[in-house]
């Protein structure tokens, strides 16, 4: 047997012995944990007759992969039907608010966090004039010891309100 066919014998040899490769915790699939919370919110920046109230939910949810958090929020809206149907200024600016907070006793500290701009996805609406929608914000993740979890802030500017953004916390996702 020349050497090139021993070389190849042990070479194939050792490849079947082997044990196969584990995937890294960074490519196994995540198993998020999600909280759902929904509020009723009154447009602001109106106080006339017709309803103007907006039901919103918002799904916060987070995984962990060895230690990266990673979290996404699912938001959801039931807009009222009274505005004009085809380029309505309701909002002066929309904003969601993700984060992945420490949980800690006292105030747990937000370890990263990421704006996403839904002013045009709320204002968006049917030729009827329902505004209802749906979005998925990015992920976004960062390092984070034991304990940590997703979180957002809904954060709206009504148009001619004078107020500015007000922030509605939603209920945060469970630790992972």
């Amino acid at each position: 047997m020349n050497t090139t066919h021993t070389l190849l014998a042990v070479a194939a040899a050792l490849a079947v012995a082997a044990p196969p490769a584990a995937a890294s915790p960074a490519t196994a699939a995540l198993s998020y944990r999600c909280s759902t919370s929904t509020q009723t919110i009154d447009d602001a920046g109106y106080s006339g007759p017709a309803p103007d109230n907006w039901d919103i939910r918002i799904q916060v949810c987070a995984a962990r992969s060895g230690t990266t958090v990673y979290a996404y929020a699912d938001i959801s809206w039931d807009g009222p039907a009274f505005y004009a149907s085809n380029d309505a200024v309701i909002f002066d600016g929309a904003k969601i608010r993700l984060q992945i907070m420490q949980s800690r006793q006292g105030t747990d500290p937000v370890v990263a966090e990421r704006d996403v701009e839904i002013k045009d996805r709320l204002e968006k609406a049917s030729s009827s004039g329902d505004r209802d929608g749906r979005y998925r914000t990015p992920t976004i993740s960062h390092r984070a010891g034991t304990g940590a979890y997703g979180n957002t802030v809904l954060y709206l500017d009504w148009h001619k309100d004078g107020r500015g953004y007000q922030g509605h916390d939603f209920k945060g996702s469970p630790t992972v």
